[in-house]
């Protein structure tokens, strides 16, 4: 990341990027001067700016906001199942789903799809008891997940959604989950690059959800939803039982959030160019649906 830009590789495109960050002036002011940083405990530590946030971008008041978001470059207005204008409120139009046919998975039952539209990094053959992220974190991946693991190593996938992308998230294959999403209370620091370098452990400290999953090949492979700055809550709209490959699992409402995949070392292996682009420190712009990886048989 240049000193004054986020940089991203589109997939699609096949082109750098430069991210466009809505409350760009507000996170450097957070997480980059010593009075936003003063300010830590009271917008980062408790839930509650976060709640009066959502609170009022669940109202209709906020409807006015809309266009602020719509007009950002990188957000697919076409996709969307209605226009701008017919949303109720601010978080109805920033979860809203999209026309039937934008995000197909890719069939094939050995891929593992993107559960999210999102800017990824992928971090290979990490060991249970490592730091992640790997740069400037302290904390383990157990600590990520708040339990013990049981592979000695695993293939880990960091999805980063911005305000602009489409922000329901997805199962990424066939799967069994058999008990809800357990919630880890926490902090709601953003998610966005800016705030790495001032808060490296970010995604650890961050509420988040955290849901098993099993699959024949695969075995048992973790779906965490992190919380951010202004996300009142992680909506789980699926339960317990069998789930397809596209299902949706939830969605966020306003604010940055992410979800991270873990999976056996052993049993899945990454595409190619996202271990390129991720060994370079870029994110890949990739969509819902597109394939992440294989699973090794």
């Amino acid at each position: 990341m240049k000193k004054n830009s986020i940089e991203f590789f589109d997939r699609e495109s096949g082109k750098i990027c430069t991210e466009t960050v809505m409350g760009d002036g507000a996170l450097r002011f957070a997480y980059n001067t010593l009075a936003g940083r003063a300010l830590w405990g009271f917008l980062f530590n408790s839930s509650l700016p976060s709640k009066l946030m959502g609170k009022y971008y669940d109202s209709p008041k906020s409807h006015k906001k809309i266009p602020q978001l719509a007009n950002l470059p990188g957000l697919r207005l076409n996709e969307a199942e209605k226009s701008w204008q017919e949303y109720g409120s601010f978080n109805d139009f920033f979860t809203r789903k999209l026309k039937p046919g934008m995000r197909p998975f890719v069939a094939d039952e050995n891929v593992v799809c993107s559960p999210a539209d999102g800017r990824l990094l992928v971090y290979p053959d990490v060991d249970k008891t490592a730091k992640i992220p790997v740069k400037g974190a302290v904390r383990s991946l157990e600590t990520l997940c708040g339990q013990s693991l049981d592979a000695k190593r695993y293939h880990v996938a960091v999805f980063r959604l911005a305000p602009v992308d489409y922000h329901r998230f997805h199962y990424p294959c066939d799967c069994e989950q058999a008990a809800p999403a357990r919630l880890i209370p926490g902090k709601y620091h953003s998610v966005n690059p800016i705030a790495f370098y001032k808060a490296p452990d970010v995604f650890v400290e961050n509420a988040r959800t955290v849901t098993e999953l099993t699959h024949p090949q695969l075995g048992k492979f973790l779906y965490l939803d992190v919380g951010a700055f202004g996300v009142g809550s992680i909506m789980q709209t699926a339960s317990t039982g069998h789930h397809a490959k596209g299902d949706e699992k939830g969605y966020f409402k306003f604010g940055g959030s992410t979800v991270i995949l873990l999976f056996d070392a052993d049993k899945f292996a990454f595409d190619a160019d996202l271990l390129t682009h991720s060994a370079g420190g870029m994110e890949t712009l990739i969509r819902c649906g597109a394939s992440i990886g294989t699973i090794i048989e």
